[in-house]
């Protein structure tokens, strides 16, 4: 029996990238799979036939998470269809690059709203429809919480708060039997992070320099460790900050 046999899992922001492998993994493993978009349909509706293809369930559901009226939406959707959800994997983020000098009071909120406001909002809801059993909320953090590069501040401040987040929850939802980790990817070859800016020649040539392992990531680096976390073989971790950067602190 695959080891998340009969498990409901909302993966957000899945639709490409770091999240649609998730997703993808998630189904690979037994997971009936919510995929969630805030806007591209055709990449969410790519995921669903991908895990459908493969023998899994999925369903593609659209919802912005930082906004309350889509994130009360999206679980009634899922309650409707499943009943209760087992797993909330907290992945739709948002970053860009800036110097201090740069930084402006909307793009802080652009991405706290979505980084850390979204990430808590979905995890409210999740607690009122996880199994009696418990539950388990993964949140996809990020290395830069460790390493800290330059012109990352609005960036690391959201993912530092998301460590933050992970860590009192843990405390806060232990007693539910709800487990609350994060996964901290390193530098990985996404769409959003070449839009982004972390992802020129220099830049990515340096973090290759000085990894352990001698490259950057891809999805798929990332994608089983939330698998390992979401499953009963993690049932006795919690608060965890697990950093995957191929040995880059």
């Amino acid at each position: 029996m695959k080891k998340l046999h009969n498990k409901v899992a909302l993966v957000t922001g899945a639709s490409k990238g770091i999240g649609a492998a998730i997703a993808r993994q998630l189904g690979q493993d037994g997971a009936t799979v919510i995929v969630n978009y805030a806007h591209s349909r055709e990449d969410a509706d790519r995921v669903v036939t991908h895990i459908v293809q493969a023998g899994g369930k999925a369903l593609a559901l659209q919802a912005d998470v930082s906004n309350s009226q889509d994130v009360n939406a999206l679980f009634k959707a899922i309650v409707q269809a499943h009943g209760h959800l087992d797993i909330l994997v907290n992945n739709a983020g948002v970053y860009s690059t800036a110097p201090l000098a740069d930084i402006t009071e909307q793009e802080f909120h652009r991405q706290f709203n979505l980084n850390v406001l979204g990430l808590i909002q979905c995890s409210q809801a999740a607690v009122e429809v996880f199994n009696p059993a418990g539950g388990s909320i993964i949140n996809i953090s990020s290395s830069v919480t460790s390493f800290t590069p330059a012109n990352s501040t609005l960036y690391t401040a959201s993912k530092g708060a998301v460590d933050a987040v992970t860590r009192t929850l843990a405390n806060e939802l232990g007693p539910k039997k709800i487990r609350v980790n994060s996964v901290n990817p390193g530098l990985v070859v996404t769409e959003g992070v070449h839009a982004s800016g972390f992802f020129e020649d220099a830049f990515r040539h340096k973090i290759e320099a000085i990894t352990p392992l001698g490259r950057i990531g891809q999805p798929e680096d990332i994608a089983p460790a939330v698998a390992f976390l979401a499953s009963s073989g993690a049932s006795w971790i919690t608060g965890e900050t697990l950093v995957i950067g191929g040995g880059l602190h």
